[in-house]
């Protein structure tokens, strides 16, 4: 017989709670129907941390997926009339993408969802056990190569 494997079972709770944390996200912003995906909420947020509107690239490297994935997010996000692109100023090849006053506005709601997604999902534990998962996330996140996520 052979023994548990701890790690094993610590990857596969997070991968759960992962999975908990998309599906309770979803759910909040299917209810206030704002009218973007959990991927397009990411991609919001990333894009209000740029100083000046970032490329495409920097975008998918931010995000860590590829080119074509923040393609297909702001094909979504600029028919809807959230982001917008604009030319570089400089290089009038490259192609900078921006919010715009909707998705700022858009982007202020999310983040009131976020909040009531997080308090349900922290809600079974007490303040002590919340700092606690702060600090451990904090060194796991810290021990994972980052761009910049938000």
């Amino acid at each position: 017989m052979s023994s548990p494997d701890p790690d094993g079972l610590l990857a596969e709770q997070l991968l759960r709670l992962t999975r908990r944390v998309h599906r309770i996200q979803k759910r909040h912003l299917e209810q206030h129907a704002l009218g973007v995906t959990p991927a397009q909420s990411r991609l919001l947020r990333t894009l209000a941390h740029f100083g000046e509107p970032p490329r495409m690239a920097d975008l998918a490297a931010s995000l860590e997926v590829v080119p074509r994935a923040v393609t297909t997010l702001v094909d979504g996000l600029e028919a809807s009339g959230r982001v917008r692109r604009v030319p570089d100023p400089v290089n009038r090849r490259v192609v900078r993408i921006e919010l715009t006053a909707e998705g700022r506005r858009v982007l202020h709601e999310l983040h009131g969802v976020r909040r009531a997604a997080a308090e349900e999902i922290l809600a079974p534990l007490t303040d002590e056990q919340r700092r606690t998962l702060g600090e451990l996330l904090d060194t796991l996140v810290g021990a994972v190569p980052s761009q910049g996520h938000c």
